[in-house]
This record gives structure tokens, C-alpha cells and sequence, in this order.
């Protein structure tokens, strides 16, 4: 199916998302929209969805005009959509959501057994491995993206778009997705791929559009150099590596030793970690999501339960401080998860700029707010980080997930601080603001805050990193200098040890060689 979208405008007030937008894509075709968030790629599929109405234009399947009133219209014209945020029930089964709003029944009865066979047959046709049973607050968060997919595939979408499909997932998830990408092409499904990743659009793209402040600025082909891309979206010259000075480090601010925690079931999630990390230095922690790297930052902040072994900040023990009292030690923090854990979505910018700070001058007073003081710091943060916004009154749900990760990061760093943990610094954000905000981490450091980055971005832990410790199932395997090499690097994370992913780097060996995984030398 052919999508043709024609003078497209989308207006909020004064201001104008959407303006005059022109896009094709062919049918069969893996079209990507490229651009900064808050550039208006969403706003303008969700205009195509039928979730917004647009202010002027016309959208047009196979040379016929449409309108739609809502996502159902969509749907049934063939039109599926992957959102960024998933649109899932938590507590249902996979079959469940995948056939939610359009229950298939028998004899007036929901007929799950239909449901269940619709599941098995689109994730054997795509090899998902999905259990049409499993619980899908129960699933990593790539498997609830392949259930996103089910949901418009089993509605027979002929055009799919996937809004920043990316940003939560591991780089081995991100394959498997470039991979479904071009099984889908193939099979004739036209794809729209919004995403703000040079790399990914490169690797699966047919062909490029630019959206910049909400109007088309130029096209591209795949071919393009990285460079000419991130200029084309940013309107700018953007550096894509990190120019840094060699770090200074100085004493041990942070020393942990035998830290181990165990959830609510009993079982070790982090197991005897030993680090040091010394003022003005960048320790990174790399590893496959889901190898302990949540629980030992829960840990250093106060939020995991069970938790026994040492940890010393500035030669203080704060195992058993509550998270209140670690963040008032001084310590600055960045999760993985902005969305549920960093920001109240339903506060404005700037009461969410003082959610840790609001108790203490000048922002409050015993329960007075300095509403004055508030706001003056978030005009002062919003014009410091760039942040798109229309008022500083806004609610923080509205703004683009980058310029959400700006507002915490931008909370983190406002005080003077003992330590700064990052977690996913900067996840789901475009490579104008990676630029900015890694810049940001260097400063912190250069100020001798000693600084500790978790992510599963190994491009991100190489360029920031002094010293990078891996992760393998809940223990640090080894930590190695901030240049090794990422060969070395990404064995270990398969669970190498140092020695031997040295060892087999050196005997020509690649992370892609997954025999090598299966027999090399594993702890």
C-alpha cells in the first residue's frame, strides 16, 4: 500500500508541530523519519493514527483521500502502530492484548482459543517465540514490543509505523527488530521507522526523510555519511565523538565490597561486588540489561531491601540510610526508567526541576514552596539544557522524551555533588542532545565528582568511560581501561573472562561469532 501525506499541519495553540509536511512511502518500502525529538515525527503519525486531527492537509492511501476520526478508522484502512510507550494491558495474557478491541468470539463468548492460534501463528511466521499465555507485565520489555507488533499484524496492517522502536531495547534486541524490519519489508508491509539513531537507519532505512522543528528540511540515502545526517537533523555541525581530557583522578570517594542483594524470592540478583571509584573519574558498568546493573545502582541509592555488604561514601556507611538520606549525602541520580521512576508526569517542568529539592532554601521552607525561586531555577535550567517547551508551567508529559531526559538530568546535576550515577543517560534522546548531555557527565567529572555511567550502549560506555567494569550475572567479571578494545568488550558481556576475550580478539575472533560464545571460556 502507498502512503502519501500531503501538506500536513498540526497546531497547539501558537505552536505549529506539524507544518506543510510532504512524505511518501512506497509500497514495500522501510521509510525512516529522522529527526531531533520534539522535532514533530510523532505528532505527525499520530496525525496518520487518527489520534490527532490534523489543522490543515490531506492523507492519501493508494491515490485515494482519507479521513480519519480515530486509530480505529486507521486500523481498519490498514494502518498499525507501535508506540514508543506501549499500549498493553499489563496483567492480560499476550493473547488477550493482541486481540483487545476486536475480540474474536463463539456463541457470544470470548474465543480464546482463536486468539491463542492468531499468536502462534504470526510468532512462528516470524520466529518471536511468544507464549500466547505469558503475562505480559511478565515479559522483558522486547518481547512486549513483538506483542505490539502481533497486535497490527493480526489486524492485517499493511502499513506499519514504529515510534522510536528502539529506545528500550538491548542491542541484541535492536538486531532481532532490524531483522523482523526486513522480513516485513519483504513480504510487502510498508514501514515508517521514527527514530533519532544514525547507525539503525543506515543498517535498515530504504529511504530518509528529515524533520526539523516540524518541517521536512531534506532527504537522504542510507549511504549518506553520519555526519551529513546529523547536520541535516540537528541544523548544525554535530561532533558524534567525544573530545575529552584525560581524566585526574584523585582519593576513593566510593568504595563497595561484598555487596549482594536477593528480591523477594530469595534469589542472589547481585552477588559479592567489589569497586572503587575515585573523584574525577567516569567508571562505566557495561553489560547485557538485566545482569544486576538495576540492582547494584537501587542498591547505592538506598532502594533495594535486602541488601548486605559495605558501602562508603566519602568513608561513610550508607547501607541501611534510606533513599531520602543517600540523595541528601549529596549523591545525583539519573534512572534507567525516566518515565515511572524520575519524573511525575502530570507536574509541571518546574515542579518536577525540584522533586528531590523542594524541602530545602531556597526552594521551600518546613511546607512552604518558594514558588518564585522555583521558577526562576527552571527558566535558568530550560535555557541552560535547551529544553523544548512551551512554559515552565507546562506539564512535563508533554514534552518529548529527550527533553524529559534533559529535565532530569538537569535536576541531577543542579546541586553540588559527592557522586553522580547515570543510569541509560540517554536513552531514547537524538545525537544533538547525546552531544550535549555527555558533555554535561565530562564537566561533572572535571569538577571532581566521581561518576558512575551504566549502559547497554557500548558506543556511549567507550566514549565516556575511564575505566569500564563489566557485568555477567550479578558479579563484576573484571574492569578493564576506558579504551579496550570493544571486541574485548563485548565477549565479556557474553561472559568471557578478561583474559580469555583478550585471547580470542587476538586469534581474529568478533562478538558476532556466536560459536565462539557457546564454546569459549565462560565463568
Amino acid at each position: 500500500m502507498k502512503l502519501e501525506l500531503r501538506g500536513i499541519t498540526k497546531v497547539f495553540g501558537t505552536f505549529v508541530a506539524n507544518d506543510s509536511i510532504d512524505l511518501v512511502v512506497e509500497p514495500g518500502e522501510i521509510h525512516s523519519l529522522l529527526g531531533e525529538n520534539g522535532a514533530g515525527k510523532s505528532t505527525l503519525m499520530n496525525v496518520l493514527y487518527g489520534l490527532y486531527q490534523p489543522d490543515g492537509g490531506q492523507i492519501l492511501l493508494d491515490d485515494r483521500p482519507v479521513q480519519f476520526s480515530g486509530p480505529g478508522d486507521a486500523m481498519r484502512a490498514g494502518i498499525g502502530m507501535v508506540h514508543q510507550h506501549f499500549m498493553l494491558v499489563p496483567p492480560f495474557t499476550v493473547a488477550e492484548n493482541v486481540v483487545l478491541g476486536h475480540e474474536p468470539t463463539k456463541g457470544g463468548l470470548l474465543d480464546l482459543a482463536t486468539a491463542r492460534r492468531t499468536v502462534r501463528e504470526i510468532s512462528a511466521r516470524f520466529g518471536f517465540d511468544l507464549d500466547p499465555d505469558a503475562i505480559v507485565e511478565e515479559l522483558p520489555v522486547g518481547a512486549q514490543q513483538r506483542v505490539e507488533i502481533i497486535k497490527a499484524l493480526s489486524r492485517r496492517a499493511e502499513i506499519l509505523v514504529l515510534d522510536e522502536p528502539t529506545a528500550v531495547l538491548t542491542p541484541q534486541e535492536t538486531d532481532e527488530l532490524m531483522a523482523i524490519m526486513r522480513q516485513l519489508r519483504d513480504e510487502g508491509t510498508s514501514i515508517v521507522f521514527i527514530t533519532h539513531k544514525l547507525r539503525e537507519v543506515k543498517a535498515v532505512a530504504d529511504r530518509i526523510t528529515v524533520i526539523r522543528r516540524g518541517r521536512v528540511v531534506g532527504s537522504a540515502d542510507p549511504s549518506a555519511d553520519q555526519t551529513e545526517l546529523a547536520s541535516l537533523m540537528v541544523g548544525r555541525q554535530v561532533a558524534l565523538t567525544l573530545d575529552k581530557a584525560p581524566a585526574e583522578p584523585g582519593d576513593t570517594a566510593l568504595q563497595v565490597r561484598g555487596l549482594t542483594v536477593t528480591d523477594e524470592a530469595g534469589v542472589t540478583t547481585l552477588d559479592g561486588v567489589d569497586l572503587d571509584v575515585r573523584r574525577g573519574e567516569v567508571l562505566g558498568i557495561a553489560g547485557v540489561q538485566g545482569n544486576g546493573q538495576t540492582e547494584l545502582t537501587e542498591a547505592l541509592l538506598g532502594l533495594q531491601k535486602n541488601v548486605r555488604g559495605s558501602i562508603l561514601l566519602g568513608g561513610e556507611e550508607i547501607v541501611g540510610r534510606s533513599t531520602r538520606q543517600v540523595l541528601d549525602a549529596g549523591v545525583g541520580f539519573v534512572p534507567e526508567d525516566r518515565t515511572h521512576d524520575a519524573l511525575v508526569p502530570d507536574f509541571s517542568v518546574a515542579e518536577n526541576l525540584v522533586l528531590d529539592q523542594h524541602r530545602r532554601p531556597p526552594f521551600g521552607s518546613g511546607l512552604s514552596l518558594k514558588l518564585k525561586a522555583i521558577h526562576e531555577r527552571a527558566k535558568e535550567a530550560v535555557r541552560e539544557y535547551d529544553v523544548r517547551t512551551g512554559s515552565v508551567d507546562s506539564a512535563v508529559s508533554t514534552l518529548s522524551g529527550g527533553n524529559q531526559q534533559k529535565i532530569v538530568m538537569a535536576r541531577a546535576l543542579g546541586r553540588d555533588l559527592s557522586l553522580f550515577i547515570a543510569s541509560q543517560p540517554t536513552r531514547g534522546v537524538d545525537v544533538g542532545s547525546i552531544e550535549f548531555l555527555h558533555r554535561r557527565i565530562i564537566a561533572e567529572r572535571d569538577k571532581g565528582t566521581p561518576v558512575i555511567i551504566v549502559s547497554t550502549e557500548l558506543d556511549e560506555i567507550t566514549q565516556l568511560s575511564d575505566r569500564i567494569a563489566v557485568m555477567y550475572r550479578g558479579s563484576i567479571l573484571g574492569i578493564v581501561p576506558g579504551d579496550e578494545d570493544r571486541d574485548v568488550l563485548g565477549l565479556m558481556m557474553a561472559g568471557y573472562t578478561v583474559e580469555a576475550a583478550r585471547e580470542a580478539v587476538a586469534g581474529g575472533a568478533r562478538t558476532t561469532d556466536t560459536q565462539l560464545v557457546d564454546e569459549g571460556e565462560i565463568v
